[in-house]
Parts: structure tokens; sequence; C-alpha cells
């Protein structure tokens, strides 16, 4: 049996017998045939010796159990990190940054406490998966909607807590988050918010308390366990329609995006939408590339090619929830406000007066109608990913800079044609974009090593031009985690003072996003 790095085999031995006392024998995992279920099945590292292995796993039902387990960890310093349904695939999964970790494991922690339909909130445990919560509102009638992430078996507050993204008006899963519950390394339970008052009646409806706002300090961080989330969920509105616009050339990018961002700060568009290129897709099955290529056609040749195929440069679906009578509106002014940009078109699209029978062959469609799902499986083709995923700016000017960057990058390291991975954003914050890559891993070894080489160029290249990522790989937290380098990494140093306050002896997830105890920091193997 492995142990962590550090413990004697006998006083693992030892912590593993008190840990099954506080959560039940049978919850206690240390077969290789269990512990296998813990490692990223998508490794960039696969059968390699750098693939992060845990050393046990153990699964607690109650915060008390946790508490007890963070008070044992801390008896034997022995590392752990912590899970709620371990299904952040593409991020590293269920894996640990530190080989050797104890997986704390929450998937038994699912009780959805409340939903609120009448202010709009549930509050639910990290066990609790998106299709458990939507269950839970269909079956009660409840009307409100929630915000499911791509896919649905994973949790609401392991997605918010890393930020991740949907498709509706509340999208931003982390802002939609209001009142934690925290099992902080020494076993205290803290409660933030309006929850740190007795009996509070508003910590789910009111973020901010009295004082310093401490929520932000468990996003990504290492710095205590969640064990309960207040999350605001969505009125169920009346109404869904959707609509695209089409512009005709590459410079036709610039004004879309400022009236795109115009039109989402103004709060008439809402939800998340994906730029494309109907031309950049044809080019692709030419031989051509998503991205603008140092010895490829110049702009004034694509835009005769659009021209020629009669194929929009530029294109986006945008969605609309609420009253018929405003959604109607909001695209009549949608379409008013592009028209404005020569040669726009526009498509009418579905249009749902619930309750209605939904096109149910459409992922995209169902998850933003607030309905989980597994369907962005049939849209991977196949095989495992290495998510990247930098922020750049909301305008045109920034997506032609990443296509050239990006560009660059493709051409020195000499990829062929068909590894795309990804070229256009995605808006699933209202004031920013973000780029989606999905680099190929196998069981293939030197594909790994390529797809790692180009994951860390893929670094570098965004640092260069003021991007960075916002949630990366356990591999990669050291590398992205050195981009946020600003006066010599002194945001990394914070962190770093923080860790060693509140967890001395350095046992809640080593190395999450960077941020390493002290006894760790020279010695990370």
């Amino acid at each position: 049996m492995a142990t962590p790095p550090g413990v004697s085999a006998r006083d693992f031995a030892r912590a593993l017998d008190e840990l099954r006392n506080a959560v039940g024998r049978e919850w206690v995992f240390t077969s290789d045939e269990d512990l296998n279920l813990y490692r990223d099945a998508y490794s960039p590292f696969k059968g390699e010796a750098e693939d992060r292995v845990p050393s046990a796993a153990v699964a607690p039902t109650t915060v008390e159990q946790v508490q007890a387990i963070v008070r044992i960890a801390n008896a034997h310093r022995i590392p752990l990190w912590t899970i709620s349904t371990g299904r952040n695939l593409g991020y590293g999964g269920s894996a640990p940054a530190y080989s050797g970790s104890v997986i704390v494991d929450l998937k038994r922690m699912n009780r959805i406490i409340e939903v609120n339909d009448k202010t709009h909130y549930a509050v639910v445990e990290p066990g609790v998966s998106y299709f458990d919560l939507y269950r839970y509102i269909q079956e009660r009638g409840l009307k409100v909607w929630i915000d499911p992430a791509d896919p649905g078996w994973g949790s609401p507050v392991g997605n918010a807590l890393e930020r991740g993204g949907g498709r509706t008006p509340m999208r931003d899963h982390w802002n939609a988050v209001c009142g934690l519950e925290v099992v902080l390394a020494n076993g205290e339970i803290l409660r933030t918010g309006m929850g740190a008052m007795e009996n509070s009646e508003v910590w789910h409806q009111y973020k901010y308390g009295f004082g310093p706002l401490v929520d932000g300090l468990f996003s990504q961080s290492n710095f205590g366990i969640v064990t309960r989330m207040g999350l605001w969920l969505m009125p169920s509105p009346e109404g869904y329609r959707d609509g695209r616009v089409n512009v005709a050339q590459h410079d036709d990018l610039v004004p879309f995006m400022e009236t795109y961002a115009y039109l989402m700060n103004s709060d008439i568009l809402r939800g998340t939408m994906l730029l494309e290129s109907p031309l950049l897709n044809y080019h692709v099955t030419q031989g051509g590339s998503f991205f603008e290529m140092p010895n490829g056609p110049s702009t004034t040749e694509l835009d005769r090619l659009a021209r020629e195929r009669n194929l929009p440069y530029w294109s986006a679906e945008f969605r609309f929830w609420g009253p018929p009578k405003v959604i109607d509106a909001q695209w009549e002014y949608v379409k008013e406000k592009f028209g404005a940009i020569r040669g726009s078109t526009f498509a009418d699209g579905r249009r749902y007066v619930f309750p209605a029978d939904v096109d149910q062959n459409d992922p995209t469609l169902t998850v933003a109608l607030g309905t989980p799902s597994l369907g962005v499986f049939g849209l991977l083709q196949g095989g495992g990913h290495l998510g990247f995923s930098p922020i750049i700016p909301m305008t045109g000017d920034a997506v032609f800079r990443a296509q050239k960057a990006f560009g660059r990058l493709y051409a020195e390291l000499a990829l062929p044609a068909a590894n795309q991975f990804a070229a256009l954003p995605w808006s699933y914050n209202p004031r920013a974009l973000v780029l989606l890559f999905g680099l190929p891993m196998s069981r293939d070894r030197e594909q790994n090593r390529q797809s790692r080489e180009i994951f860390e160029r893929l670094v570098e290249v965004s640092a260069e031009n003021g991007w960075a990522e916002y949630r990366t790989h356990i591999a990669f937290m050291d590398k992205v985690a050195e981009m946020y380098s600003y006066n010599d990494h002194a945001m990394r140093r914070f962190h770093e003072k923080l860790k060693d306050a509140v967890d001395p002896n350095g046992i809640l997830s080593p190395g999450k996003s960077g941020i390493w105890p002290q006894r760790l920091r020279t010695n990370r193997d």
C-alpha cells in the first residue's frame, strides 16, 4: 500500500484506522481497484512516473465526519485532496495535485437542504449533482431553473468553486454563490456572510454580511473544505427564443464585438455566446486553419472567399429568456443595433412559450433551458482532452491578436492542420471572453508529451500577450500560477501567508492553484 510522502507506514496505518472509526470501515478505500477510480482517466502523464496518484480515499457523509477527518490528518500531517463528485474532466478529474494525498470524497454529502422558489435560491451539499437538483425541483413543481454546466453529472458546488460557467443568465456560477459553510484545517466550522450571525434569515439572499468579505478565499483554494453552499437560481421564465446574427467581412468583428459588449452590459443580452465563423469552418475543410497563420491567406483573400462562397465571416446565436413580449422586443432591438453593420443578416430561431415541447436533439439547447445533460460527450468526438482556457478582452482586436498569436505558435510547433483545438471565444463572463482549447490525451506517451509541450507554450504565449487561464489542470497549476507575476508574485506570496496562517500543517489540498504549504515549497515530488 502506498503512503503519503513523509509519513511512515506505521503512522499511516494508524491514521487509516482512525478514519475508519470516524466514517465507517466501508468508506475508507485503499485497494488498487478502488484507488484507480480516483486517478485522472485522461492524465497528460498516463503511464508515467509523474502521474498523480492518491494513497487512499475517505467518503464522509456529515460535516462532523469532515471535521474528524481534518483533525486526524493534522495529527499525522497527512495531505488531503477534496473533491465534490470528481467529475472535473479535462482539468484532472478526481486526482490530487500532490501524489500520495488522501482523497476526501464528498459524494455522500448529497443533501439538498432547501430550494426557495419565492426568493430563488438553493442550499446544497457538495455531493449534489446538477441532475439531483433538477429532479428535486421538477418533482416538487418549483418555479425555478438551475444553470447546468456541461456535463450535468458534475456538482454545482464544485463547479462554482472552480468558477465554471453555463448558458443562461445565471451562467457565471461563482457570481451566483451566496453563503458558504466551511470546515477549516483545524476542524472549526466557519459560515460566511450573513451566516456568521446565529439564526440568520438572509444567509443565502445577501452576500456581504459585515466586515471583510472572505467567500472568495475558498474559491479555487486550499484554505478550507466547503460543506454547504447557497446558490442563486433563475425564476422560471415564461418564454424563450433565439436568433442568429451574421456579419460579412473580417473587420466587421470590431463593431460586432463593440455592439455585443454594449448589449451585454446593458442587460439586453444575458446568456453565453459562442463566436462562430462559417467562413473559417469552410476554410478548415479545405486544409486551412482557424488561426491566422504566418504563411496563410490574407484577410483580403479570405474576405473574397467569403463573398465567393456566400458565407458570413462571423456569426453568433443569441438567446433570450423571459416574458414573450419582452424577449421579442429584445430580439428586435438586437437586430436594430447589429443592423448598423453594413451587410449584416439575421435569422429567427426557435421560440417557446412554456410549457412547451422542446427539441431534445440539441444538447446545447436543453442546457440553455435549464435541463442538465450528458450530450456534450456526443460533441467531443471521443477520447480525452486537456483543457486550456485563457481569458481575453471582449473586443474584436483581442480576437484578432489571439488568432495571430496562436497561429504563430501553431506554425512554430508544426502542428497538423487537423489539430485545431479551439480558436474562437465564449462569453461565460459578461465583460470578458474565454478561449476553450481541448488538447488530445491518450495512452500514447508521445502524443501526451506533445500535448504537454503545446500546453506549456500556450501558457507562455498567452502571458506574453497579457492573458492567463482562469482555471487549469492539476499538472499545470504551478506553471499557470507563475504567470501571475506582478510585483515579484505578490499575489502568490499573499496566498502562501494565508495558507501558513489557516493551515500551518499544510494538510488541505497541497498545490491547489499553485498554493503550497511551507513544508512543501522546496520539495514537491
